[in-house]
């Protein structure tokens, strides 16, 4: 008989047999508890990801919305750091910012970029969030002010098939972030805060459009030639003139040229702040184009205009504007002012509202010609 036939010997087959059933149900209640470990980060991970995404979907400008993708996420995924890159070629992005009230320094987290592939170059072809260990030459402009990173995650914002921005969570623990993780999370995130930043955009383009400059908050030529037309209206029942203020900084080409165009920008919207608080709340403010603004005051006489223009004149030369934290500039004005006088008989507005706004012009021009900062006044204009 053989040993096959006898079965297995007493002393190795139930004891061999037991230990191997138990080390393959040890094994097996370890790959569980691994496996309820993952079920259990992966539904923390999805509820958190739930939680933020709504949070940034309830945003109401697009300062509460970085404020949320910046602040908001590295709380809640516990990270060392979270920076935002943004595509703003035409400082689009920055001037709609500043309608909601945000100054020329830059926002904590937010880094605005006319190329993308000139911060970091693999950023040219990321079509998914890339996860692994920071390295100093490929990622360091990534991450400004962020100190001890180790280990980062690139999260594509993706809309239309460009790139406009991308989302960077930061780790100093070199294995948060492992290329083998799973990205679905992240992925997901990205598309939501892309949707979310291009409809706070939409948004802010909407309340600065139309009748808005966006830049300054100033009404636009489009609203000074529609009011013109009503005031000529109102000033030709009450028997009255209206007058018009056309405004230039002067040597504002040098501003730009010397501390950028973030900066002129910055200059125009505190010269337009200026102008607004010289207004009567019956007058009427617009920026015309570039760095000019005009003014348009109802029922009022050459004099008035001439009075208004010194205030504003005044205002603007006495204190000198800030530009960024360290630096202001003295910046003057000119300025031309006309009147205008509509005729019982006169029907057609538009004609000497256009008529106006010339003789304002001109004016404007002899007092750059003349030598700038100072004012310049026009014949009345009868319609």
């Amino acid at each position: 008989m053989t040993r096959s036939q006898l079965g297995p010997l007493a002393s190795e087959a139930p004891g061999d047999s037991l230990r191997a059933l138990e080390e393959q149900n040890r094994a097996l209640h370890g790959r569980l508890a691994a496996l309820t470990e993952e079920v259990g980060r992966n539904d923390s991970l999805l509820r958190k990801t739930q939680e933020r995404e709504l949070e940034l979907l309830r945003a109401g400008s697009l300062a509460q919305l970085f404020e949320r993708l910046i602040g908001g996420l590295r709380v809640s995924y516990q990270l060392d750091g979270v920076t935002l890159l943004l595509h703003d070629p035409q400082h689009e992005i920055r001037h709609l910012l500043a309608g909601d009230g945000q100054v020329l320094e830059p926002v904590q987290g937010v880094c605005f970029v006319d190329a993308l592939v000139t911060i970091a170059p693999q950023l040219a072809n990321l079509n998914r969030p890339w996860l692994g260990p920071f390295c100093k030459a490929d990622h360091e402009l990534l991450l400004p002010g962020i100190a001890r990173p180790g280990s980062i995650a690139l999260i594509p914002l993706r809309r239309h098939d460009e790139l406009d921005g991308v989302l960077v969570f930061v780790s100093a623990d070199p294995q948060r972030f492992k290329p083998e993780l799973a990205s679905d999370f992240l992925a997901h995130l990205g598309l939501v805060a892309a949707i979310c930043i291009e409809n706070a955009v939409n948004r802010a383009r909407l309340l600065r459009s139309g009748l808005t400059d966006f830049l300054t908050g100033f009404h636009n030529r489009r609203y000074l030639h529609a009011r013109l037309r009503e005031e000529l209206a109102r000033a030709q029942r009450a028997h009255q003139s209206l007058v018009c203020l056309m405004i230039d900084v002067d040597h504002f080409k040098r501003i730009n040229d010397q501390f950028g165009h973030l900066a002129g920008d910055a200059v125009l919207r505190e010269v337009a702040h200026r102008i607004d608080a010289e207004m009567r709340i019956s007058d009427s403010g617009a920026r015309f184009g570039g760095d000019e603004f005009a003014m348009v005051l109802s029922q009022a006489t050459l004099t008035d205009g001439e009075r208004v223009a010194a205030r504003v004149l005044h205002a603007v030369r006495n204190l000198p504007v800030a530009i960024g934290s360290t630096t202001a500039e003295t910046v003057t004005l000119s300025i031309g002012v006309a009147v205008a006088t509509p005729g019982p008989g006169l029907r057609d507005y538009k004609v000497l509202a256009e008529r106006l706004i010339a003789e304002a012009d001109a004016a404007l021009y002899r007092a750059k010609s003349a030598g700038r900062n100072r004012i310049a006044t026009s014949p009345n204009v009868v319609g």
